[in-house]
């Protein structure tokens, strides 16, 4: 009898302990980046591109010096930080001013184009945090940082200018 209850202890430990653990939805590849400051605005931070199971990205958007309770625009543009009215690739879920945070699961490009990690990573692209939709403001960008093929081609053409984005 005693060895019963013994098994019987032990397979609801077991369980228990089963049930406890968290399988992670991201595969451990990940790429950050800095977001340097791209006007007068004294904000940056960086941006974090975690590979997820299923093969696409989650980008994490960390600024300091926001405040308010604004949400500011974020977008994935093609080309470096110093291209002249860059495409937009992607809009991405934009910034909280007040906890400076943004999470963007991105499957795919504005153009419908699939786009996995391994595919980010390797897009000569950059982020641009804009302080408003509409206006003038459109254009002022906050915080920009260069990611994936972009970083080596900056760094190589020395080139560390924020243009402004494409106006429609």
């Amino acid at each position: 009898m005693k060895k019963v209850i013994g098994m019987i202890l032990c397979g609801m430990i077991l369980i228990s302990c089963q049930e406890n653990e968290t399988t992670s939805e991201f595969t451990g590849n990940e790429s950050t980046y800095a977001l340097q400051p791209g006007s007068q605005y004294n904000t940056s931070g960086t941006v974090t591109i975690k590979e997820r199971r299923d093969g696409t990205s989650t980008l994490l958007v960390t600024l300091s010096g926001t405040s308010g309770n604004n949400k500011l625009p974020l977008h994935l543009h093609l080309g470096d930080l110093a291209t002249p009215g860059a495409d937009v690739a992607a809009l991405l879920n934009p910034v909280d001013s007040k906890t400076g945070m943004s999470e963007t699961i991105l499957t795919q490009l504005a153009d419908e184009t699939i786009i996995s990690y391994a595919d980010l990573i390797q897009l000569e692209a950059c982020v641009k945090v804009h302080l408003s939709d509409t206006g003038p403001e459109r254009d002022i960008i906050l915080a920009g940082g260069n990611i994936g093929l972009s970083v080596a081609k900056a760094i190589s053409s020395g080139r560390i200018g924020v243009e402004a984005c494409k106006s429609e």
